[in-house]
């Protein structure tokens, strides 16, 4: 299998901008697409920051930094992205159809050696692999958010992906500075089929008035030593998302997914989290609570 030199990154949300980041920080030429010249513009200022951020608490060597900076590459078009890429990393919205029709489409344009791989954090790698007529050069990397800074990567095995392409995908995460875990393709994989179930049973516990989303998320923390409680954790990946990781387990898994009634009605009202400065809790501009 070819050396692994250039990464393709589709999505400029949270997820593909951290992955980028990782990527142009490990000294692969990232290239970031997003049909959103917006999300372009708001996914280089963040990675830029938090390149200076990690500069200035001594994490990261200057150069390093500026070498990064100079190895992102903002594309607007999805063949000029993909063209030529040894890997690409599908970061776009947790919807199966659109990310079928995204390997679908990218598959036409990419080289045969390329690797796919999608961030997806619950849904089938074998139906997304299956789009691209390569199912054996494909895999799950589901990253976490902050993508710089947590160092899990779950790496999913589909039912045709072959120990060569995981072994590059494992190279890959290490070069990033990850630490890997390999999983066998099941709804949810490890860590969102467990978060799932916390998480919906926080809502649970806020719905019956057992406590306060305050006091929950401080006994978990303080009392589990989990470094952040359900419902700021909830905030952080977005509840759109978690909600779309719930009716896909409730569906495949059963009636101990099924999500709750809160979390429906803060998606419904746009409550999706931090991300839009209102979520179970509210965000300033900066991403602070208020």
């Amino acid at each position: 299998m070819n050396q692994i030199t250039t990464i393709a990154v589709l999505g400029a949300g949270t997820m593909g901008r951290g992955i980028a980041h990782v990527s142009a920080l490990a000294g692969y030429t990232t290239r970031l697409f997003d049909s959103s010249a917006e999300a372009l513009k708001k996914a280089e200022s963040a990675i830029h920051k938090n390149l200076a951020k990690g500069v200035e608490l001594g994490k990261v060597e200057a150069a390093a930094a500026e070498q990064a900076r100079q190895g992102l590459h903002l594309h607007a078009e999805l063949l000029e992205a993909v063209d030529n890429a040894d890997l690409v990393i599908e970061a776009v919205p947790e919807d199966v159809a659109l990310k079928i029709e995204t390997f679908r489409t990218v598959a036409l344009y990419c080289h045969a050696g390329t690797i796919f791989a999608s961030n997806t954090s619950a849904l089938s790698i074998t139906e997304m692999a299956a789009a691209t007529g390569r199912p054996d050069r494909f895999a799950g990397m589901h990253f976490f958010n902050p993508v710089h800074v947590m160092k899990l990567i779950e790496l999913v095995r589909g039912l045709e992906t072959s120990q060569e392409t995981l072994d590059a995908l494992r190279r890959v995460g290490e070069r990033m500075g990850k630490e890997i875990v390999l999983v066998n393709e099941a709804p949810g994989f490890v860590t969102s089929r467990i978060n799932a179930l916390i998480g919906n049973e926080a809502f649970r516990m806020l719905q019956e008035g057992v406590a306060s989303a305050e006091d929950i998320d401080k006994a978990l923390k303080l009392g589990l030593n989990h470094p952040m409680g359900p419902f700021e954790m909830v905030d952080l990946v977005g509840l759109d998302v978690r909600l779309a990781i719930l009716e896909f387990l409730h569906k495949t898994l059963g009636e101990a997914y099924r999500p709750n009634q809160i979390i429906v009605q803060h998606v419904r009202a746009g409550r999706l989290g931090r991300k839009v400065g209102r979520g179970v809790y509210n965000y300033d501009e900066n991403g602070k609570r208020v």
